[in-house]
């Protein structure tokens, strides 16, 4: 099982997946979602990952990872080729969001996205009376220093779902150490979406459904 100070967005992922499934983890890191899922839940890993350094940690773990990028390497998967794909905490270093995001549709039946909430209220704190770019626990790198290329509220990552007709199915918002129920968009410094795409019968019907989330 996984360890009780495990960070709570490795929790939600690690009760997402299901045992002896087929899992990519794009920007994998050192492994320490991957590692405890094929440990425990006996999943047929792979990931994905620039760093050399993480690389070689993954290995170690007998973890099998791709040296590659997340936007131009899911071109050589085949259609269907994972029951989940995880893009946990790297979305908003992906310049091409939406290409990346109908890639791992297409070759995972599931994917799971983790992102930092922009809107979270500290953010709008230091904006609005400090005039100053946020730094929080979910957003901790300076304006001149950050990895991140885009920064989104989990109501513009809903806003995305709809316009492109995805379906989410399973939508989890995170504070510092537990689960927020109310005004996600507000308090939640984490969101996690559980996504695939929407059958034939969804898009003809036009549902469009909305849930306040400020």
């Amino acid at each position: 099982m996984m360890e009780f100070n495990t960070q709570l967005d490795h929790q939600i992922i690690y009760s997402i997946v299901k045992s002896d499934s087929r899992v990519l983890d794009l920007g994998c890191g050192e492994g320490e979602l991957l590692y405890p899922l094929v440990r425990d839940k006996h999943i047929r890993a792979q990931g994905i990952e620039l760093n050399d350094q993480s690389i070689q940690e993954c290995v170690k773990k007998g973890l099998s990872v791709f040296h590659d990028d997340i936007e131009s390497g899911l071109r050589e998967f085949p259609d269907n080729a994972f029951d989940y794909v995880i893009m946990n905490q790297s979305m908003q270093e992906v310049k091409k969001v939406d290409c990346v995001i109908q890639e791992a549709l297409r070759i995972g039946t599931q994917v799971i996205v983790g992102f930092p909430n922009f809107a979270h209220r500290t953010s709008r704190f230091s904006l609005f009376f400090r005039g100053k770019s946020p730094v929080t626990k979910s957003l901790p790198y300076l304006w001149y220093d950050t990895p991140n290329v885009r920064f989104l509220s989990i109501t513009d990552f809903r806003d995305f779902c709809v316009e492109k007709n995805i379906r989410i199915v399973e939508e989890h918002y995170l504070g510092e150490k537990t689960v927020v129920r109310f005004f996600p968009n507000l308090f939640a410094l984490n969101a996690i979406f559980v996504l695939t795409k929407k059958d034939e019968a969804a898009l003809k019907s036009g549902g469009k459904g909305y849930r306040l989330v400020l």
